[in-house]
Order: C-alpha cells, then sequence, then structure tokens
C-alpha cells in the first residue's frame, strides 16, 4: 500500500507527521507492505509549514494514479476571523492558506483521486476544508476541526461530530491530534486489528473518540444534535 502525504505551503506539520510516523511504522510491522512517501503537487521540493523555521521536503509529485491512499493536511495560520481585517492579514489566516492551496494544482490531482475507485483519500483537521473549498466533496459525510464547521457545512458537505468519519473511500478527522486516530483506523481498515494494535502500543496511544460510518442501522428517532 502506497501512501502519500501531502505537503502545501502552510501545510500543518502535526497532521503530515503524525500520520506519517502511524504508517511508517505500520511498514516496518508487514515488511513493507505500507510505503509512505512525502509528497507535493509540484514534485520534488522544500515546502514550509505554517510554521515559522519548519518545513519537510517533498521526494515527489502527488500522484493519484501511482497511490493507494493520499493523506491530506490541514494548515496553521492566523486564527482570527478574515473578516475585518486587511488583505495582508487574511492571507495569513487559515482560509487564507487554505484557498491558496486550492488555487495550485493539488486541487485537480485530488480531484482525480476521488474518481478513481481504487484511491482512498483521507484528510486530517482543515484537509476536508481544503476538499470542500475546492468544490470536492458537496454531498460527503465529514469532519474537521470545530473552528471550520461553518465553512464545510456552506459547501455542501455533510458534518458529522465523530473523530473518523469513513465514507467508503474518503475518510476525514476532527482536530489537529485527530491524526494519529485516523491513521491508526487507516491500518486497521486496510491492513488488519492486530498490526493497528501493535502500532498504538508502540505509540503509547490509545485511539480516541467514535469512528462513524453510513453501515448498519440509522437510528429509529430524529434527534436534536
Amino acid at each position: 500500500m502506497l501512501v502519500h502525504s501531502v505537503l502545501f505551503d502552510g501545510f500543518d506539520p502535526l497532521d503530515v507527521i503524525a500520520p506519517y510516523e502511524v504508517l511508517h511504522c505500520a511498514g516496518m510491522l508487514t515488511e513493507g507492505a505500507v510505503r509512505v512517501e512525502l509528497v507535493s503537487a509540484e514534485g520534488a521540493r522544500e515546502v514550509p509549514s505554517g510554521l515559522a523555521a519548519v518545513s519537510l521536503r517533498a521526494t515527489a509529485a502527488l500522484d493519484p494514479a501511482r497511490a493507494d491512499v493520499i493523506v491530506l493536511p490541514g494548515a496553521v495560520g492566523d486564527l482570527r476571523d478574515p473578516t475585518g481585517l486587511g488583505e495582508a492579514e487574511r492571507a495569513r489566516t487559515i482560509p487564507g492558506i487554505l484557498r491558496r492551496a486550492v488555487d495550485t494544482d493539488l486541487t485537480r490531482l485530488v480531484g482525480a483521486a476521488l474518481t478513481r475507485p481504487d484511491t482512498l483519500v483521507t484528510a486530517v483537521c482543515g484537509g476536508s476544508l481544503l476538499l470542500a473549498m475546492a468544490g470536492l466533496i458537496t454531498g460527503r459525510s465529514v469532519n474537521s476541526h470545530d473552528l471550520g464547521r461553518e465553512l464545510l457545512t456552506a459547501t455542501g458537505a455533510e458534518h458529522v461530530d465523530a473523530r473518523v468519519v469513513d465514507d467508503g473511500d474518503l475518510i476525514t478527522s476532527g482536530g489537529v491530534t485527530s491524526g494519529l486516530d485516523l491513521a491508526l483506523y487507516l491500518v486497521e481498515r486496510e491492513i488488519g486489528p492486530r498490526v493497528a494494535r501493535a502500532v498504538e502500543r508502540i505509540f503509547a496511544h490509545e485511539r480516541r473518540g467514535t469512528v462513524w460510518s453510513a453501515a448498519g442501522a440509522a437510528p429509529a428517532l430524529a434527534l436534536p444534535f
């Protein structure tokens, strides 16, 4: 299983590194059944994160035809509401950073991945906001950081309040640290629960929250939450 972990200017380092380490560890425990590459839409390059002086190097180009799984992170930036800010200040907010990423070739490449039946797209935290801003997940069940919920639903996505949301070929998670839980669930779903449990023990991390999917019976009563 080849995983392409995506970098774009302003990415959140933890959104990338947490899933990367989990998946790399799963690869070590399975003699290479999981491989992870850091990629960007532009190809091999040094990619600055949203934290000053922190960058990672993409070693290859994002390729939906090669990757079995794509992991899309969110961004780090100014947390203020962009309304009322000057142009330069708005550019430094998380929506501003994500908008610049949407305006690159990343949108086309991830959009192509979502049309491929054998490619699984995953997004950590604000990564699902990027997908929503690009118009790629209208009508899909997703989660993101609580601060982005309004933006998410305004684009036509269906917000689900769960730690990890499994919508078939799209898996999303809410909050920065949820990258650990998303990656462990991905290992469990695609490789197996015994390997996922072994990685959990190595990381000394107990998964948090609920994994939601549309499988099984739905509640018979409409709940107000």
